[in-house]
């Protein structure tokens, strides 16, 4: 790698999470009045104190399936006045306890920038544009001094609106061709960017690249928002369906392909149009997700509950490896990728798991996208690996053309490099082989003098290691032994199946 070759710059909202109205990610999750970590607004600090050290940006709200049927309305104004309503995504009761106002609060408690979507299913532009204008007006409006009424006097200046989501999918409320959203997503953006020119707006992209709409819906739904949205979304979960470790590790290289594909698409629509603007990538939904996905029982409670544990997957160890490889393909995108949410960051498929009324812990995921968000932040560069590989084929279920993807010559040794403000280069390597140690050799180029300031290692000896509220750190780092560093050579020596990282600060 040479400090002059670089990939690009990381967005700060790379490393973005999200909060859905679903299951215990907010009642339960971070908002919990009368925990005993509680604050007078009922934020729970003990997940609060987590989540400044897992290190996300910007957080995506409310949803995610729960936002197409949302009426936005419902959850702002006096909390005793609020409805409760069904919520068809999830078939649960949603008491509207906590809403957007909520949300802007804990963001500033948290340090994160807000991400909002609008409902584009059930409803659609007007209903976004009024969002928007009592979101970020200052005053003088229906809906901006419905804002101040409610008790918030200043605006709260939310950038990054997404338009609907997974707007393809039949389980969506009022899911739509590409051609039928891609109008109404047009007119909402104009509409939106009407009210506060200076906000920037992300237009969904098929649910999944194994969808059958993948690849025309992106092609229509760009040319429709071409000159509207910055941003076209993509979402991906990697599984283990099959129970092959290889492969699963093998998963995040499918990754890379999904976004040049997109990539390849959005540039496709400007050639048509001579145009040099280049449509930007969100990646806002991704993450290991399989074990509760086909338990219908896990997702859909009889009774239509409040906040009723759903979809909470605990993650291995081997979870965390394939984890940590799909944070190399975003930071190894960043050229295009310019933002990206976990889903989601409390008790529902997520980094942190809570008991109500109990405590809060590190799932096994937490750590490496606390090391990347902590120490990803500068320029990507582009690093030539040369490592053994192997040929494998993950398995999709949701695909219906084709269930099985092969996988060809995927290195044992997948990397992500980046040199910081200050001189230095942090190092994330994944060493995907099973049984056999890797030993490697980095020459950085056109650095100064460095020296290892911190190494770190993630593995177990059992893949299937998971953290528990009776045992919450069976799972974390260690330190690396034997980096070494002499004029430009870097050599390590990684353990069979670990993620690690190595941050080199100038000497």
């Amino acid at each position: 790698m040479d400090r002059d070759f670089v990939i690009g710059q990381t967005d700060p909202r790379l490393f973005g999470a999200f909060v859905e109205h679903l299951g215990r990610c907010v009642y339960g999750g971070i908002y919990e009045p009368g925990h005993k970590t509680a604050d007078k607004q009922g934020f729970r600090k003990d997940v609060l104190d987590l989540v400044k050290e897992l290190g996300p940006t910007i957080m995506r709200y409310p949803g995610g399936n729960f936002v197409s049927g949302y009426n936005w309305e419902d959850g702002v104004g006096p909390v005793d006045q609020r409805p409760a309503r069904l919520d068809l995504a999830w078939f649960t009761t949603e008491p509207n306890t906590f809403g957007t106002n909520e949300f802007m609060d804990w963001c500033k408690v948290a340090g994160v920038e807000p991400m909002m979507a609008v409902n584009l299913g059930t409803r659609g532009g007007d209903a976004a544009r009024n969002l928007v204008e009592y979101c970020n007006h200052p005053g003088g409006t229906y809906w901006s001094d419905l804002r101040r009424a409610h008790g918030w006097e200043k605006p709260h200046g939310v950038k990054f609106w997404c338009l609907g989501n997974e707007m393809d999918g039949p389980w969506q409320m009022e899911y739509k061709t590409a051609a039928a959203y891609g109008a109404v997503a047009r007119e909402a953006a104009k509409m939106m960017r009407w009210v506060d020119p200076t906000i920037e707006l992300a237009a969904c992209g098929s649910s999944a690249r194994n969808m059958p709409t993948f690849g025309h819906w992106e092609d229509t739904v760009i040319e429709h928002t071409f000159d509207h949205a910055e941003y076209i979304s993509l979402h991906t979960y990697l599984n283990n369906y099959k129970q092959d470790t290889a492969a699963f590790l093998a998963a995040p290289d499918l990754m890379d392909r999904f976004i040049d594909e997109v990539v390849a698409i959005a540039d496709s629509v400007a050639a048509k149009r001579r145009s040099t603007k280049r449509m930007m990538l969100s990646f806002d939904e991704w993450n290991v997700w399989y074990r509760t996905r086909r338990k219908r029982a896990d997702r859909v409670k009889e009774g239509w509950p409040v906040a009723p544990p759903i979809l909470e997957e605990v993650y291995t160890m081997e979870d965390a490896l394939a984890f940590g490889g799909a944070c190399i393909s975003l930071l190894n995108h960043a050229d295009r990728i310019k933002s990206a949410c976990l889903a989601q960051l409390v008790n529902v498929i997520a980094p942190i798991m809570t008991e109500t009324g109990g405590p809060a812990w590190r799932q096994t995921i937490f750590f490496p996208f606390a090391h990347v968000s902590r120490l990803g932040r500068g320029k990507v560069l582009r690093a030539q690996v040369e490592s053994e590989t192997y040929d494998s084929a993950y398995y999709d279920p949701r695909g219906t053309d084709e269930q099985t993807f092969p996988v060809s010559n995927v290195p044992y040794l997948k990397l992500a490099a980046v040199a910081g403000e200050s001189g230095g280069l942090s190092l994330f390597l994944l060493n995907r082989d099973l049984s056999q140690e890797i030993d490697i050799s980095l020459e950085a180029r056109s650095f100064g003098r460095l020296a290892v300031g911190e190494a770190l290692e993630l593995r177990h000896d059992d893949l299937q290691a998971t953290n528990t509220k009776d045992a919450a750190e069976r799972v974390k780092p260690a330190p690396l032994q034997g980096v070494s560093v002499e004029g430009g050579q870097i050599r390590a020596r990684l353990k069979p199946a670990s993620w690690n990282v190595i941050h080199l600060s100038a000497n």
